[in-house]
């Protein structure tokens, strides 16, 4: 009874060492089954350690050590694997035999069995995909137990003289089992809390940034200002639970939420230096108002206690930062100063993406104007020129050409929006066709038939008047009679197939590389609308027809 009361004394000593050293990095590699050799280095060095101080801390009894040794080589095992659980045993065993007694070489091979024992139950159990039982204190007891009993039958079979070491046994047996059985699965409950401290506090880490990048995707493509800030410091503050968050632009606060929002005021310049240090350096600063002592630098009698300050970036330069504080009773934890690290980053990206939807909006922009440019100048010219030969010989006719041409120019006006209606679309070609074909008189017929299905659904704007402008000026405006424009759809598989076609036949598609540049423009805008197969066909026959087409793929349809 004192043998095993003692047995348990050194276990206690042994848990607490183990407990202790959980709270620290060294205990990581254990909480995660892993292969890596690093890994399994680490889990050698600190079980061989284990096993070494159970030998240190065992007791004295008939020229024998009776301790707690066993547990060090079975959790090497079991978290190692058969090398590593070989290597710990044998370790542990060598140094048992390094201190003599007739039980020495039975020792060192019982302790290089344990440790086998443990590696092959770890062997299984990964195998089966089962790793998590290498957690269970059930299993971990039970192993620990016939690696015990295992260990009694090698010193009765190794250990000479047989009478005194059945008698060491006999004297032994009960309280080495217990002990060392009930200490491997104590001692894997401590692992198994750590982890699941370690799994709770990553899940919610996870699930809250999660829900902060949920809720703020897409607040940044308008742009880095106060309006959008207020939003994303909201969002943030809502999740986080933090005291207040704050966002600056790199002179001015953009928006603050939480306590001190009374005086820390939106659209007032930056007066704390170690925001303009953060920027300034670009890196992280924490004032915990323990070490590093934080005051608000606009009221003494401010409420919060702590700040964490965060650059935050578009690409490599810094654009300004968000701070995280909490009141002067309560401190920044490691997790919101993980997260608020992990948020930077992500706004950080989302403000690059909000600068780049916004230089393609300017850049999309740029290339309808840049079509504009290239249609309106002759065009205006031809058209004036008709209106000025119909006026005198039908002035209700130029009235009304007129009007098409104000229709025709309002209608660029307003297309400096990215995308119109089929419907509108239509319109806007309506009115370039009207005076065309009054200019062209009876060598212009023009035929439309756009699907009913397609008037309401979305396309790039000014996509349609680039490629009947072209069919007519380098198509059937060569021809002296007869010339005919089709704008019609047709359904395939795919979807919905818009044609422009002329029955010249005379426009000699260029290479690809050197395509005309509305055409150029036209195919790239179509073919980032409607994805690949969207992009502009053009199939030439000369003297019979040019047809220039695009297919508006089956989805898009469903989609607008």
């Amino acid at each position: 009874m004192d043998l095993i009361l003692s047995l348990l004394q050194q276990m206690c000593v042994y848990l607490v060492l183990a407990y202790m050293l959980s709270k620290t990095p060294i205990f990581l590699p254990l909480l995660n089954v892993s292969s890596r050799l690093s890994h399994k280095f680490s889990c050698y060095v600190l079980f061989s350690l284990f096993c070494i101080m159970g030998t240190y801390f065992g007791l004295s009894f008939n020229d024998a050590i009776a301790n707690t040794r066993a547990i060090g080589a079975v959790m090497g095992g079991l978290f190692g694997g058969p090398i590593v659980g070989f290597a710990v045993g044998f370790t542990g065993g060598m140094h048992r035999y390094s201190l003599g007694g007739f039980t020495d070489v039975a020792c060192a091979i019982s302790t290089t069995t344990e440790g086998l024992i443990g590696g092959l139950l770890h062997l299984y159990l990964v195998r089966k995909g089962k790793a998590d039982q290498l957690f269970n204190p059930i299993v971990v007891l039970l192993v620990a137990f016939v690696a015990e009993v295992s260990q009694m039958l090698i010193i009765v079979a190794v250990a000479k003289p047989f009478d005194q070491a059945l008698s060491l046994v006999s004297n032994i047996a009960a309280p080495m089992i217990i002990a060392n059985s009930v200490g491997a699965a104590l001692f894997v409950s401590i692992l198994q809390d750590r982890k699941t401290i370690y799994e709770k506090y990553s899940a919610t880490f996870s699930r809250r940034a999660l829900t902060i990048a949920e809720r703020t995707v897409g607040i940044w493509n308008s742009g880095f200002n106060a309006n959008n800030a207020e939003q994303v410091a909201r969002i943030i503050y809502q999740e986080t639970r933090v005291g207040a968050v704050a966002i600056t632009d790199k002179e001015k606060i953009l928006a603050f939420i939480g306590i001190g929002d009374n005086h820390h005021q939106p659209n007032t310049p930056i007066s704390s230096d170690c925001t303009l240090q953060a920027m300034q350096e670009n890196r992280v600063i924490v004032l915990d108002g323990r070490e590093s002592p934080y005051q608000c630098s606009i009221s003494a009698d401010c409420k919060l206690g702590s700040v964490l300050v965060i650059p935050l970036r578009a690409g490599k330069e810094v654009v300004g930062t968000i701070k995280l504080y909490e009141p002067k009773r309560k401190l920044l934890s490691n997790i919101n100063r993980s997260m608020g690290e992990g948020i930077a980053q992500l706004l950080s990206s989302q403000i690059l993406y909000g600068d780049f939807q916004q230089q393609q909006t300017l850049l999309t922009q740029a290339e309808i104007k840049l079509l504009h440019a290239q249609v309106n100048p002759h065009f205006l010219f031809n058209a004036l020129n008709t209106i000025n030969a119909v006026i005198r010989r039908d002035p209700d006719k130029a009235r009304e050409l007129i009007q098409h041409l104000s229709h025709f120019f309002r209608s660029n006006l307003k297309q400096n929006i990215e995308t119109v209606t089929f419907k509108d679309e239509l319109a806007h070609v309506n009115a370039y066709l009207t005076i065309e074909k009054a200019r062209f008189t009876d060598r212009l017929e023009v035929e439309i038939d756009i699907a009913e299905a397609l008037l309401d659904k979305s396309l790039p704007s000014f996509t349609l008047q680039p490629l009947v402008e072209n069919a007519i000026k380098h198509g059937v405006g060569n021809l002296l009679q007869g010339g005919r424009v089709r704008i019609y759809s047709q359904q395939n598989a795919l979807g919905y197939l818009i044609v422009v076609e002329d029955n010249a036949g005379s426009f000699i598609a260029p290479p690809r590389e050197h395509q005309g540049l509305g055409m150029d423009i036209v195919n790239k805008r179509l073919n980032n609308f409607f994805g690949p197969n969207g992009e502009l066909q053009i199939e030439c026959q000369k003297d019979q027809f040019t047809r220039m087409s695009f297919l508006i793929p089956t989805s898009m349809i469903g989609k607008q």
